[in-house]
């Protein structure tokens, strides 16, 4: 990470990540602390994603009208405060809004964030999306590393909360110097109000269904699944999770280098068939070692598949924040309902043939994955970095 465009933006996923893990691995305090029933808490993690709705598709015009720079400076500490809220709602209702308004607050930057990327792979000339992907998940697990170790401790989550987000809003600052400033070139065409896909879009953003539905049911559902199928204990249960979102953070370190030989098409084709291979392993096994690895391989398989389909929605755009959003507005709808349609189908049927259903969702990743062929090859422009402060 050499350009300091890259670094910023790197540190804008990190931080992004953190804040997502340092919420869900409290959610069970809030959950005590509010009397809530499972029902009540599944509505109010039902808001989160409504939140992101409204707000990734008028995200671009936001960003061109304050540009770049301006726009992560702002959405990014107010999103990295707002972690403060859920621990401090006074009931149901309360953690309903904040959920909500944090939904909000991380669509908005989602879409400007994965937008930067699209335009530090520009200023590069190599692909960067699934190292930036993993540097969310390395946050991810930081944040929910230091949540666990407040919980073993007993520390109030309200404490908790409110010295990360102090750190995370502070900690901006600094992270966010090398962006850009972003500004419109004149004449440059405004994004409109809210961003609807285009039809190159719609086709990439399919592709990120398939994916988002896939990962965010197997997220919600490993661990129950290992369990139910192959008797294992609670603790491997999550070992099951662990192998997944492990295997996929580690890949997203050497994906760039893959995409970089074998072009985005081959990468997501060969990572759909690996995905296909796991998740029929998943679906076959009955041995927990089995299951495991077939989720391991599901993880690894699945790891470059979003960041590329961001990465050809900005370049298919007319501008990448407008691309980019369109394509979240799709991934968020699949996520938001993927998880609570498994369960309903694994209750109807099983969960093997659960998993046999993602395998057809990871094929059919691989068959419309010609989708993310760039249209031309991203040039590098050559940005001169004063030696003096920016």
């Amino acid at each position: 990470m050499r350009h300091p465009h890259h670094r910023a933006i790197a540190a804008a996923f990190v931080l992004h990540g953190v804040v997502t893990g340092s919420l869900v691995t409290r959610m069970p305090w809030i959950q005590d602390n509010l009397g809530l029933d499972p029902a009540m808490l599944g509505l109010a993690l039902f808001c989160p994603p409504l939140g992101a709705l409204l707000t990734m598709p008028t995200a671009g015009r936001l960003a061109h009208r304050l540009g770049a720079r301006t726009a992560l400076r702002v959405l990014l500490p107010l999103h990295c405060a707002a972690l403060v809220l859920p621990a401090l709602a006074p009931g149901l209702a309360g953690l309903c809004l904040v959920m909500f308004l944090l939904g909000a607050g991380a669509g908005a930057v989602d879409v400007v964030m994965n937008a930067q990327g699209v335009e530090v792979e520009r200023r590069i000339g190599r692909s960067v999306m699934a190292g930036l992907h993993g540097m969310w998940s390395v946050g991810n697990f930081a944040g929910a590393g230091v949540g666990v170790l407040a919980g073993h401790v007993g520390l109030d989550a309200r404490v908790h909360h409110a010295v990360m987000a102090a750190l995370l809003a502070a900690a901006t600052v600094p992270a966010l110097r090398g962006v850009p400033a972003g500004r419109p070139a004149p004449g440059e065409q405004v994004p409109p109000r809210f961003a609807l896909p285009s039809k190159a879009v719609l086709v990439i953003g399919l592709v990120g269904v398939c994916a988002m539905a896939a990962e965010l049911s197997t997220m919600q559902w490993a661990a129950i699944h290992t369990i139910a199928v192959t008797g294992a204990s609670e603790a491997v249960g999550a070992g099951a999770y662990a192998a997944f979102a492990g295997s996929m953070m580690l890949a997203r370190f050497a994906g760039d280098a893959i995409i970089a030989r074998l072009g985005p098409v081959r990468a997501v084709r060969c990572g759909a068939a690996l995905a296909t291979l796991g998740t029929a392993v998943v679906a076959a096994g009955r041995v927990p070692a089995v299951t495991l690895t077939g989720f391991a391989l599901f993880g690894v398989g699945m790891a470059v598949v979003v960041p590329l389909v961001f990465a050809a929605a900005g370049n298919a755009g007319r501008d990448p924040a407008t691309g980019v959003a369109g394509v979240g507005t799709m991934t968020y709808l699949a996520g938001m309902a993927a998880p609570g349609v498994s369960g309903w189908l694994a209750e109807a049927t099983s969960f093997p043939f659960l998993f046999w259903v993602f395998a057809v969702f990871t094929a059919l990743i691989g068959l419309l994955a010609g989708a993310l062929r760039p249209a031309a090859a991203p040039r590098a422009v050559p940005v001169p970095v004063p030696a003096g402060k920016r």
